[in-house]
């Protein structure tokens, strides 16, 4: 089996890949794995560092906006894992376009190689945002899509397109949509890592509104055992949940942040609400466990303590990301 990971210099394609490299789930091990990451500034090559001598894994860096590369690297692939994607939503609010070219024009792009090429699956990697916000119960697969931000709309264009080359042409296409990651490697602009590595610097971190927006946490890890799992087993032209199964206000996060950190309330600022700041997000994830046995192992007071341990093991690895942010 050969695989082609888009992203895989990110933060959840890279712990696939290092997955697929060591700990393969659901699949034989592969005979190769091509990585095709454009390395924008949250894409890493330190974070294939743990396998990078794996004479299996090549390294072809590019957008996936560009045919020629795209066509190049699809050749000879038998599956697409695609995270490559803009994901930020603040960073969708104040520049929109980026986020369509790459998300909805790149899948586009990389869509169109895979159907030349007759590659035998292609799962595409998405997000809980594109059902928008729900007060109570949980999101089924088949829940209407109702995008409140840029970057959740380009996202839900993109599974839209995925789909439809699966119904129009008969690809052998399966879309996964997650709840909030967290983990290892992840860049330091989304919320835990930013919280972390700042009250491990001793200052502040930011609250949004009134800290009530509630998100199910999902370790990185438990994400990409439900993404192999969907890649080996899922049912062509099906959208599968994967969910970590424990939701917090970004107030009780920030609680149990500043007590691994061991800071106090004092160091939470409050700031203004986020533009079309989703209330809440909640994945039913009944159909995967059902079909493929899915369950997360990864609880969030374990998952938390090792990720806050590897910050602050890894000061090496995030503290020239945030100063280049800076800059």
């Amino acid at each position: 089996m050969r695989i082609l990971v888009t992203g895989g210099a990110g933060f959840i394609g890279s712990e696939y890949v290092r997955m697929l490299l060591t700990q393969p789930v659901g699949t034989d091990a592969p005979s190769a794995v091509t990585v095709l990451d454009k390395l924008t500034y949250s894409g890493n090559l330190a974070n294939l560092d743990p396998v990078r001598d794996d004479p299996r894994l090549t390294f072809v860096p590019g957008d996936i906006c560009d045919p020629v590369l795209v066509d190049q690297a699809l050749a000879g692939q038998d599956m697409v894992v695609h995270f490559a994607a803009e994901s930020h939503v603040d960073r969708s609010i104040t520049g929109a376009a980026e986020f369509v070219t790459t998300n909805v024009a790149g899948t586009q792009t990389l869509l169109d190689a895979a159907l030349r090429h007759r590659t035998a699956r292609f799962v595409h990697v998405s997000t809980d945002e594109v059902y928008g916000s729900i007060e109570e119960g949980s999101w089924t697969e088949d829940w209407p899509l109702a995008p409140n931000s840029p970057y959740s709309a380009s996202k839900a264009g993109s599974d839209l397109l995925a789909l439809a080359y699966h119904r129009t042409h008969g690809m052998d296409v399966v879309v996964t949509r997650c709840s909030n990651n967290y983990g290892p490697y992840q860049f330091p602009e989304k919320v835990i890592p930013l919280f972390v590595t700042n009250l491990l610097d001793g200052q502040t971190v930011p609250l949004y509104g009134d800290g009530g927006n509630i998100r199910d946490w999902l370790h990185v890890h438990d994400h990409c055992v439900g993404i192999s799992l969907v890649a080996a087993g899922g049912r062509s032209g099906e959208v599968y949940h994967i969910g970590g199964g424990t939701e917090l206000t970004n107030k009780e996060l920030t609680g149990r942040l500043l007590t691994a950190c061991g800071a106090g309330w004092d160091r939470v600022v409050p700031v203004t609400d986020r533009k079309g700041h989703d209330r809440r997000y909640s994945l039913d994830i009944d159909k995967i466990s059902r079909e493929l046995g899915y369950a997360p192992s990864v609880t969030l007071d374990d998952g938390l303590a090792a990720t806050v341990r590897w910050y602050r093991d890894n000061r090496s690895w995030w503290e020239p990301l945030k100063k280049a942010a800076a800059r």
